[in-house]
């Protein structure tokens, strides 16, 4: 196994330290390396926003490779959202130069002596720094790209935050920098922007500059099985034909078709307005105005699930809004202009905020009569209480469970804390399964039950088999997709292809001079679930919460008037088994 520096940036004293991984680190990258940090140094009970608390930056085992789609990063730490373990990860260039750096891990620990302090930190092949950037302050990601772009030059990756993260929002994301040095992707979900702004950490610059290729024990071997995971790819029509055609917003009229769409603060499985914002809609949106109709966020992706969406005047507004913005701030908030939701979707992404909990935390909002659902002025004059940071923005910064709390709502749909994403668990009960058992609140991507729950053997409306469903998929996508740093959209040629399956074993093999099987890193996603649990454990958390929301199990959602019935009993039971 090669050796990566993991680099320790101590905010108290404002040291910088590379070392090696230790033995502890070993064969882990991504997902694994952030939360065996988190697990081993975090005291599980310390304040999220508090010195002891780690935030951890850590490209996959894959990134900087020809491997396809493999640049992913990691953010972990103890989540101010949900007070348990965290890892959110992003696409953009970060992932990949870190890597190419040769650098496995990023520890930012404790915290500034001033309170107030920002700093730059700057990380090239000569190691990293700290950079005093107090003139940052209250800058927006756009603003914080420009200013270091200006600076640094746009051969860089950009890590930042924006001033939702230096008011400690729990909504805080993180943004990442794409090939055209926009700050248009985020690891958005459980406030890991918060923790960066508490250690005073307005942004990263990452300098590959005389980097040399990573690394590979068998080169050969490695080009040999990234061409067949290719050309995999290129064949699944999802990943070679939907999501490069029409993006994650292809997944609007299945997931109406299917009953499943978060509906005015999911009330609805069925929104009459899907079709204004479906991916069919914005591809004619964007090829009208002249946008880009199919783009990579970062070096290798051959998915290209992201577009260029241009406003109404033929000028750049955003990325296309992915699926969960165009569901929680669509359909979930009643609205069904696609225009009012890319807005939107550029404020989020400029002040650093995760669409999926500040689109719940409205829908909530609006169920507690603060506006009515359908009303996109009014849901944009709310997005601007939020950029101006007034205490009725910092309310619905704060997520969905403290606006149903301020509102006196009682229908919020969280687990541990965490807003649910875009498909409603009573008509696609895997994913209430995942919702209830994922370490990290409701977090979708850590169970992703679509295909089997649309295609079988575990149809959506039926309770039998979906907890297992749910914890075999969270297992492998722990090792297979999160570790590995290859993108969450291989899931279905990877778990329907056991072609692509062993083409990524071999990548690993190939890369670091292992003999891994499938049977390994399916050792690998139990310990690294494991130790994930094991922390929440000491946390605090038991199987008591890892339940849904009361109204999911006693309110049947039409069209198909059911509700969530997965036994609890299956649900303790799967983590009985790891």
């Amino acid at each position: 196994m090669m050796n990566f520096n993991m680099i320790r940036i101590n905010m108290a004293d404002l040291t910088v330290s590379p070392e090696l991984l230790s033995e502890a680190y070993q064969g882990l990258g991504g997902r694994g390396l952030t939360s065996a940090v988190v697990s081993r140094e975090v005291p599980p009970r310390c304040s999220p926003l508090g010195a002891r608390n780690k935030l951890v930056f850590a490209p996959g085992l894959l990134g900087g490779t020809r491997c396809p789609n493999s640049g992913r990063i990691s953010v972990g730490a103890k989540s101010p959202l949900t007070q348990t373990i965290k890892e959110s990860n992003s696409g953009g260039q970060a992932g990949q130069y870190l890597a190419r750096l040769g650098i496995g891990a990023l520890v930012v620990e404790g915290l500034p002596e001033d309170d107030g302090a920002l700093y730059l930190l700057h990380v090239d092949l000569e190691g990293a720094r700290l950079i005093p950037a107090d003139e940052l302050r209250g800058y927006g990601n756009y603003d914080t790209a420009k200013w270091v772009r200006e600076k640094y030059g746009d051969k860089i990756a950009l890590v930042s935050i924006g001033p939702a993260g230096e008011h400690k929002m729990t909504s805080a994301s993180v943004a990442f920098t794409d090939r055209e040095f926009r700050p248009t992707r985020h690891a958005g979900r459980g406030g890991m922007g918060a923790v960066m702004g508490s250690k005073g950490l307005k942004a990263i610059v990452i300098d590959p500059s005389g980097s040399k290729k990573v690394p590979l024990v068998d080169a050969d071997g490695f080009k040999r099985a990234a061409t067949k995971f290719a050309k995999i790819l290129a064949g699944h029509p999802v990943t070679g034909d939907a999501i490069p055609k029409y993006g994650t917003p292809y997944l609007i009229n299945v997931i109406n078709e299917a009953g499943a769409l978060p509906t005015r603060n999911y009330r609805e499985g069925n929104f009459e307005g899907a079709e204004k914002i479906s991916g069919e809609t914005l591809r004619e949106i964007i090829k009208a105005r002249k946008g880009i109709l199919a783009h990579g966020c970062m070096t290798g992706c051959i998915i290209r699930c992201s577009a260029i969406y241009m406003d109404s005047e033929g000028a750049y507004l955003t990325k296309r809004p992915e699926y969960e913005t165009l569901c929680l701030w669509g359909s979930n908030c009643g609205i069904d202009d696609p225009d009012a939701i890319a807005r939107i979707d550029r404020a989020c992404d400029d002040l650093g905020v995760d669409t999926i909990e500040t689109g719940s935390a409205v829908a909530v909002a609006m169920e507690g009569n603060l506006i009515p659902f359908g009303d996109a002025d009014g849901a944009e004059r709310l997005m601007d209480e939020m950029r101006r940071l007034t205490p009725l923005g910092r309310i619905l910064l704060s997520g969905a469970e403290a606006s149903g709390k301020a509102f006196g709502v009682r229908r919020v749909p969280a687990v541990k804390g965490q807003a649910m994403a875009g498909y409603d668990p009573r008509a696609l009960k895997g994913y209430g399964a995942t919702y209830a058992l994922s370490t990290m609140g409701a977090d979708h991507t850590a169970g992703i039950t679509l295909a089997p729950n649309l295609m079988g053997p575990v149809f959506g409306l039926e309770s039998k088999g979906q907890a297992e469903l749910s914890m075999n998929v969270q297992i492998k996508t722990a090792a297979l997709l999160d570790t590995t740093g290859i993108c969450l959209f291989a899931n279905g040629p990877i778990n329907q292809n056991p072609e692509a399956l062993a083409a990524v074993v071999d990548m690993i093999n190939a890369m670091h001079g292992l003999n891994y099987t499938p049977e390994d890193l399916d050792k690998m996603g139990r310990r690294i679930l494991s130790m994930e649990r094991d922390f929440n454990k000491r946390a605090g958390f038991t199987s008591v919460h890892d339940r849904l929301p009361d109204f999911f199990l006693h309110e049947p959602l039409p069209p198909h008037n059911t509700v969530f019935d997965v036994p609890d009993t299956d649900l303790d039971e799967v983590w009985k088994s790891q």
